[in-house]
């Protein structure tokens, strides 16, 4: 009986050890991982269109693109400009007025922080506009401030130049609609002047005329001598080869003769002209006078009562 039970029991710690070698021989089964749940694609800020793609300061500029979402800042450089939407394809906004000119970085940034590639965008100056000249015509003698002239317009600044016959010239800029220049000696005629603020950014030409017809505004008698006195011609846009016609003769200037030996004229200056005349007699008697340039142009006749 003792020889079973010692069987029984060699057995049994044979079957535990089979069971626990079964065990170890069994798989382990791995646990599964939780299949991960993709995050929601950002729509991208895409800009198809910048109209126009150069712009003065305070002009509107029109984006077509997509991506722009509901609300949206447009970024010039460094210079945030809320952009106005109308839908998530089309935004719109304005050039600061107060931004200086130059080449910017362009790109919209959308509310979720989200930013489209950048575009360079150039901000031209505010186009000058010129209206009028004050005066418009100058005489060829006029001096000091009688050859200043006034230009009066818009947009005007510290960087407007203004152009005489496409030159250059100095001008003072008095207020953003006006500006003050001197016109410098130039022949008579039309002239063309004008206002840049950039070399690619000019207002329309005015023109501006310069006279040199000559102008009797006075005849008056002067010094009296012996046996000559002078008729003193005060006028304008006289020259020193302008010339006299008493009574249709040619008095002075180039081709003129003398009346008389003794009979001159002297030139003092673009304004006056002194007519030495030696009477016949006392008496008094009309006779008429007109200045004439060398070019052909010639004053109003002016009729005269004297000696």
């Amino acid at each position: 009986m003792l020889r079973i039970s010692l069987r029984t029991l060699v057995i049994a710690f044979c079957l535990c050890l089979a069971g626990a070698a079964s065990a170890a021989e069994r798989p382990k089964r791995d646990k599964v991982a939780p299949i991960p749940v993709p995050a929601p694609a950002v729509t991208p800020v895409t800009i198809l269109s910048i109209i126009p793609a150069q712009a003065e300061q305070g002009a509107r500029v029109q984006l077509s693109g997509s991506g722009f979402g509901e609300s949206a800042t447009v970024f010039l450089g460094s210079n945030e400009i809320p952009a106005r939407l109308s839908s998530a394809k089309q935004a719109e906004f304005n050039i600061p007025p107060q931004l200086e000119p130059g080449l910017y970085a362009l790109y919209l940034k959308r509310s979720d922080g989200t930013a489209g590639r950048s575009y360079n965008f150039l901000v031209l100056p505010v186009r000058p506009v010129l209206n009028s000249l004050q005066p418009a015509q100058i005489s060829s003698c006029a001096t000091g401030r009688d050859r200043e002239v006034i230009a009066y317009g818009a947009n005007f600044g510290s960087s407007s130049m203004l152009f005489f016959d496409g030159a250059a010239l100095a001008s003072s800029v008095l207020s953003p609609e006006s500006i003050s220049f001197n016109v410098p000696n130039v022949a008579g005629g039309l002239h063309h002047v004008l206002v840049r603020n950039a070399p690619e950014n000019g207002s329309v030409a005015l023109n501006l005329a310069v006279e040199t017809k000559p102008e009797i505004s006075q005849v008056s008698i002067g010094d009296e001598h012996v046996n000559y006195y002078e008729l003193v011609i005060t006028g304008k846009n006289f020259t020193q080869n302008s010339s006299v016609y008493v009574d249709g003769v040619q008095l002075g200037g180039r081709g003129g003769q003398d009346m008389t030996e003794r009979e001159k004229l002297i030139y003092i200056d673009c304004t006056k002209l002194i007519y030495q005349r030696h009477p016949y007699s006392p008496v008094s008697k009309d006779f008429r006078l007109q200045v004439v340039n060398q070019g052909g142009e010639g004053s109003q006749v002016v009729t005269m009562s004297a000696p």
